[in-house]
């Protein structure tokens, strides 16, 4: 038991490497008190600085602010870390890795304050008409992995780790690595041409005809994500919406609406014109939800004489994207239709036959 406690006296008095435990003790009292005062330097610091900015006009500098929060909380710590370095007596070996752990804590903060950053930039940016949303965030996600890509290079050569043996290894690693991942890199150039063509945006309709039809998610790397209109999410490899043809109903200026009306042969000459007069004044109304194409003009017109009935096709446009709104068009269209054709003398024509029996006297 003597010996036990002659060993505490001894570790209490020298410590070890030379560093006592009063020393210990205080070099955690002032970690301890770092940490403190990141949180008063946040909740007070930044929050003082956020209702400053709060009061301004634009909004980009609250985003900053908000982005910037975590990693100016590293800076206390950082800085807690760097006391109890030269409040200890280190040397050699031991000193060396400290102060490199300091350097290093530096570079995590000041790149992690510059990785924070990409994203309200690039939101900015995405407001001019050349940046679209799916470019918009490649290039977010390569610029942040370029950023911590700088940063480990340089937190590496701090502690004395050479840049150019490893990167020339991870060169020949590489070609490795791809001859075994060829639709890996596939599908990322393939993204690429989608993005840089501009073929579909996330929440763009997209149908493949004969094999899928929906809305358009997120474009990553390898893969695109369409939500179906069964809300089931479909993961399409990149490098075959490059190779197929895809309709982006996304991009229509317009919906087209396309129907053929059979009426009665009864139907008189005066009264198929009142018909498609009235339906025509009606699909030429905005007010109804239809609108003019100047490259084609809405119109209802008698085409054919059909087998049971006389053909009427009624052709008009409308920009209702919303699949509700374009059928409520389309309802209202209908009932607008019958009515007309009712209140002309005429009927809807179906298809059918007759049958005539021809009476002779038997010779």
């Amino acid at each position: 038991m003597d010996d036990f406690i002659g060993l505490v006296n001894q570790v209490w008095t020298s410590g070890f490497l030379g560093i006592s435990m009063s020393q210990v003790l205080i070099s955690v009292f002032i970690l301890i008190f770092s940490l403190i005062l990141r949180g008063i330097f946040i909740n007070l610091g930044v929050n003082t600085i956020k209702k400053i900015t709060s009061k301004t006009e634009t909004v980009f500098d609250d985003i900053l602010l908000d982005t910037l929060k975590r990693p100016l909380g590293f800076i206390p710590i950082t800085i807690g870390i760097y006391l109890i370095t030269i409040y200890l007596p280190l040397s050699g070996i031991v000193d060396l890795v400290a102060t490199n752990i300091v350097k290093a804590l530096i570079v995590y903060t000041i790149f992690s304050a510059l990785s924070n950053l990409v994203r309200p930039l690039f939101s900015v940016l995405s407001n001019n008409t050349w940046l679209t949303q799916a470019m918009s965030v490649w290039l977010e996600r390569s610029t942040r992995v370029l950023v911590w890509v700088i940063g480990l290079a340089i937190i590496l050569d701090i502690f004395g780790i050479e840049i150019g043996p490893l990167i020339a290894g991870l060169g020949l690693f590489s070609v490795a690595i791809a001859l075994g991942a060829q639709d890996l890199f596939k599908n990322l150039i393939s993204g690429m041409l989608i993005i840089g063509e501009n073929r579909f945006q996330p929440g763009h309709r997209i149908e493949v005809p004969g094999q899928f039809h929906g809305i358009v998610e997120s474009i990553g790397f390898r893969s695109t994500t369409v939500r179906l209109f069964d809300t089931s999410p479909m993961i399409i490899p990149n490098k075959d919406l490059s190779d197929i043809s895809v309709i982006n109903h996304g991009l229509n200026k317009y919906r087209r609406i396309r129907w053929m009306v059979n009426l009665i042969y009864s139907t008189s000459a005066e009264d198929i014109s009142n018909i498609c007069r009235e339906i025509d004044k009606y699909i030429n109304n905005e007010a109804f939800g239809f609108c003019i194409n100047p490259g084609q003009n809405s119109f209802a017109k008698a085409v054919e004489f059909g087998a049971s009935s006389i053909d009427l096709e009624i052709l008009c446009y409308t920009n209702k994207d919303s699949y509700t709104e374009y059928s409520d068009v389309k309802q209202n269209l209908l009932l607008k239709v019958k009515d007309i054709v009712i209140s002309n003398n005429s009927d809807f024509a179906f298809p059918s036959s007759s049958i005539y029996f021809e009476n002779s006297l038997d010779k």
